[in-house]
């Protein structure tokens, strides 16, 4: 199973300071199946930040591995209940991150799926504020519009 797609992302970030950015994202991208485990890959844009990056999610059992290589470098692994810990490199340099997730709801068939995790983020072990992301995958071709995400659009 091999698939182009189109993803939304729906971000959302809430800070210590209770302001809360939300970012919805439209791409396309690929979504194929190896050794048990789903793969979703799509690029970055200027609207996320990170053009030139390559954004890859693994989905198996019950865990989401989030990998971006380009000019972000990081691997976040959500695991409901675990605090992972790894390096985010970028061009103004390198930091630690550490992800304790607190929600993953995986539900994804060979025919696309959604995913939502939701996360605290902790920058060089200072509270960085809580976060989640939800993903829609729907193969390319085969949605009317964007209500068949789950999406409604804003007033």
């Amino acid at each position: 199973m091999d698939k182009d797609v189109i993803i939304l992302v729906r971000g959302t970030q809430s800070g210590e300071n209770e302001d809360t950015n939300r970012l919805d994202l439209i791409t396309e991208g690929k979504y194929y199946k190896k050794g048990g485990a789903y793969y979703i890959t799509y690029n970055e844009s200027e609207v996320t930040g990170m053009n030139g990056t390559t954004t890859t999610l693994k989905i198996a059992d019950g865990i989401v591995t989030l990998t971006r290589s380009g000019s972000v470098n990081s691997m976040f692994v959500f695991e409901r209940g675990h605090k992972h810990v790894s390096y985010y490199d970028t061009s103004y340099g390198a930091f630690t991150v550490g992800v304790f997730t607190n929600e993953v709801n995986i539900d994804v068939d060979d025919d696309g799926g959604e995913i939502r995790v939701g996360y605290e983020l902790d920058i060089d072990n200072n509270i960085a504020g809580a976060n989640d992301f939800h993903l829609y995958i729907r193969e390319a071709g085969h949605f009317n519009d964007k209500l068949d995400f789950g999406y409604k659009a804003r007033d």
